[in-house]
């Protein structure tokens, strides 16, 4: 015998909770978030809505709440491994959830940022994730008024337009100037491509260092605003090199660059780290590989997307964190290339 049909012979929610012995609320939950429910109440939700033919109606929903259910996520390159593992953690901490995620690329361009939020505000979405905490006064203005969680993910600071999940990019390029100080390293040359607001802060976490050690040089800082890679790695070495023949040790803004680093030291038969120690920054998979085996900061990349797609989930559902501001941290990877020099 069939289940008796309300008159328009739609299934109502309130069919599917009474017959999964739950709550017209927590079978609410379910369709919103199914993993905010226990494994025994989702199957049970799950049955009766299979069973009774409950199909829930997305389109009354979104219109209800003015919401998509999309979350739009800003990175500024698709092709780097760093955003990589950071999409990685978003989209598993996103599996199993209503949402989706609508993701654009801005180039390192402050105004594209500016536009692709334009286009997210009028598509209204129900939350954004977005790189960096260096947006322009216009795209902050939108971003304030755009009436969702936002997490601003990579770094953090004082203001946040809503909430943050990074680390501190000045304090990270301390800690690995400092650690080869400490083993006896003098002659520190920098080496940064891009110069992106996040390079520059590590570029300014250097200085800190050199600067608190009495040893602070401009001439062994070499940028340059053309992008990263293996290859321009080991040209700027080659060019810091002719003009302080006396370094001995670099630390490199990312881990291209010190890859190239130690490509053009095997070049030049520069002995790592006898002659030349090389540090670098966000600890890649071939870091622990390269021969040898060179030092980086390790980033927590992963969990920063992880952690930004779970707290704008929550923030949706009303559950807002403590603190605003996470601060995951880093962690220095000592290897081989940064061992201690003889006082």
């Amino acid at each position: 015998m069939a289940r008796q049909r309300t008159t328009t012979g739609k299934v109502r929610l309130t069919e599917v909770a009474k017959l999964a012995g739950v709550s017209p609320i927590t079978a609410s939950r379910f369709f919103r978030n199914p993993e905010a429910l226990s494994a025994g109440k989702r199957e049970r939700v799950e049955s009766a809505a299979r069973e009774l033919g409950y199909v829930p109606d997305l389109a009354a929903r979104a219109l209800a709440s003015q919401r998509t259910e999309v979350i739009g996520v800003l990175i500024p390159s698709l092709t780097n491994n760093v955003f990589s593992d950071v999409l990685r953690g978003i989209y598993d901490a996103l599996q199993g959830s209503r949402y989706s995620i609508q993701l654009v690329n801005t180039r390192y361009s402050f105004l594209q940022e500016e536009k692709l939020l334009r286009l997210f505000q009028a598509q209204r979405p129900a939350g954004l994730v977005v790189t960096g905490i260096n947006q322009t006064p216009d795209s902050r203005l939108v971003m304030e008024a755009m009436n969702c969680p936002i997490v601003q993910i990579m770094e953090i600071g004082p203001d946040p337009v809503d909430m943050m999940v990074g680390f501190s990019h000045n304090k990270a390029a301390f800690s690995a100037v400092s650690h080869l100080l400490a083993r006896n390293y003098r002659r520190i040359g920098f080496l940064g491509a891009r110069m992106d607001p996040r390079v520059q802060r590590r570029l300014e976490g250097y200085r800190d260092a050199m600067k608190a050690a009495g040893l602070y040089d401009p001439r062994l800082i070499i940028t340059t605003p053309v992008p990263t890679s293996v290859s321009m790695g080991g040209m700027l070495f080659a060019d810091l090199l002719t003009l302080v023949p006396d370094m001995d040790a670099v630390f490199c803004v990312n881990d291209d660059i010190a890859l190239g680093v130690l490509f053009e030291c095997q070049r030049r038969q520069i002995s790592v780290p006898d002659d030349m120690a090389i540090v670098g920054f966000n600890d890649l998979e071939f870091m622990a590989a390269a021969v040898p085996p060179l030092t980086s900061v390790r980033t927590n990349r992963y969990e920063m997307g992880r952690n930004a797609i779970s707290m704008v989930m929550a923030a949706i559902d009303g559950e807002r964190p403590e603190a605003p501001v996470i601060d995951l941290g880093f962690q220095l990877m000592v290897r081989g290339s940064s061992s201690p020099r003889p006082a």
